[in-house]
């Protein structure tokens, strides 16, 4: 189960010029190296939902990707692409010596998992694609359904509000909200490892690669779908999201029917946190996948 806890190490990498805030939890000879969704979100929420695993034997790794938490915050919008960020793990993976890795992303660091495992995947003892992606045109058509529920009114209102640009009014706002609790975190109060992220969010990233919000897709991964070259990773991975999760079943398993050596876990009773919605179910999962893969 999730607790806060102290880094055993903060180091700092060079990537491009700039500084990168990396923390690793425990000396396992197996290492869980985490990436965060965002973009532009630290990494306190996933690091502290994971960095209990360094009692279970493992190394747990986790960093602040560029324009974010302790890193290095440029405005460069030009930085703000999936490749560089793939190098950027990269980076971090070969400044720790860390081997293969388990190479854990949460919702766009699924994203970038995956674009790192197609680049790197001579790196990877496994991946876990938790809450994420393969194919963004299917989760904008997700979504759609998703917002629909709130009812025709509702989402004429926040098309009207997207067509002018007026994402701040009000009751566009609420619209937003009440899906977030519904397919984001549905518990009455947020842990406060991810209050600490979400006020600390960069927007710039964000902005600029995703959108405005969670539930609209404006930026530069509007087209980004990779589902045609999952087939090329052999490596062993694990599918897992929430059956209310905002990034859907539907995504999940859509994932799953293209990666070769892959299974999926969908987590009753929670949406894109499940490791604190619903951290009885999602712990066994992940430990049991990764104790049958591991090295030894």
């Amino acid at each position: 189960m999730w607790r806060e806890m102290e880094p055993d190490a903060r180091l700092m990498v060079e990537v491009d010029g700039h500084k990168v805030a990396v923390y690793s939890f425990g000396e396992g000879a197996e290492t869980v190296f985490c990436l965060n969704g965002g973009p532009g979100l630290p990494c306190d929420y996933l690091r502290e939902a994971h960095s209990c695993l360094s009692g279970r034997g493992y190394r747990v790794v986790a960093f602040d990707q560029l324009g974010t938490g302790a890193s290095s915050r440029p405005s460069d919008p030009a930085l703000w692409t999936i490749g560089r960020y793939v190098e950027e793990t990269e980076t971090v993976r070969k400044a720790l010596g860390l081997g293969k890795v388990h190479l854990l992303g949460h919702s766009w660091g699924g994203w970038l998992a995956i674009d790192y495992a197609l680049a790197y995947p001579e790196n990877l003892q496994t991946l876990i694609l938790a809450d994420t992606v393969a194919d963004m045109p299917h989760l904008i058509s997700e979504l759609e359904r998703l917002r629909a529920a709130l009812g025709p009114e509702t989402v004429a209102m926040m098309q009207k509000h997207e067509a002018q640009g007026t994402f701040d009014h009000p009751e566009y706002l609420a619209a937003i909200t009440i899906l977030n609790y519904r397919h984001v975190c549905r518990l009455p109060e947020w842990p406060a490892p991810v209050k600490r992220s979400l006020d600390d969010w960069n927007m710039g990233p964000y902005g600029t690669m995703q959108g405005p919000n969670e539930f609209l897709y404006t930026g530069n991964l509007k087209t980004w779908n990779r589902i045609p070259d999952l087939p090329g990773l052999p490596v062993p991975a694990l599918v897992i999201c929430g059956e209310h999760d905002e990034l859907t079943p539907a995504c999940a398993l859509r994932m799953k029917l293209a990666l070769p050596d892959a299974e999926l876990k969908v987590i009753a009773n929670a949406s894109h946190m499940p490791f604190y919605e619903n951290p009885a179910d999602y712990y066994p999962v992940l430990l049991d996948f990764l104790e049958r893969n591991r090295m030894s």
